[in-house]
């Protein structure tokens, strides 16, 4: 992933399910609103996903209580079915996801360029978490 001149943070997991599960859970909003939350303070009452090049994704990320919440949505860079997936932030950072079929299991890793705001360790620790929360919806269905 190109980085410009920004920290370029990376996540993994590996998840007791098959790619092709994989896959479908990661991509598809029926899922993607059950897991796509830090924590359980959090909740994605909407998400859309046009997976394809040039197509848009929508996640609405709110906290439970109304307090506060943000849309993270991107444009697809690049899309390679059950392999990889690129895209670019509203902010212009990157984001690559490979996935790694090891036979009955699945490796998932996300690597982002940091953004500004935030320390490196907490966002390290949000995106972690999410993918945390990921493999643990894969795995229960």
């Amino acid at each position: 992933m190109e980085s410009n001149n920004q920290s370029v943070i990376t996540v993994e997991t590996t998840v007791h399910s098959p790619i092709d599960k994989v896959w479908e859970y990661w991509t598809e909003p029926k899922h993607i609103t059950k897991w796509s939350n830090a924590s359980d303070e959090w909740h994605v009452p909407k998400a859309e996903n046009d997976l394809r090049v040039d197509g848009a994704f929508l996640t609405r990320m709110e906290a439970k209580d109304g307090s506060f919440g943000f849309d993270f949505s991107g444009v697809y860079d690049e899309v390679r079915v059950n392999e990889f997936i690129a895209y670019t932030l509203g902010d212009g950072r990157k984001v690559t996801i490979t996935f790694i079929s090891e036979g009955d299991d699945t490796k998932v890793i996300e690597a982002f360029e940091a953004e500004s705001t935030n320390p490196v360790e907490m966002q390290q620790a949000g995106w972690q978490a999410i993918l945390d929360n990921f493999k643990k919806y894969s795995e229960c269905l």
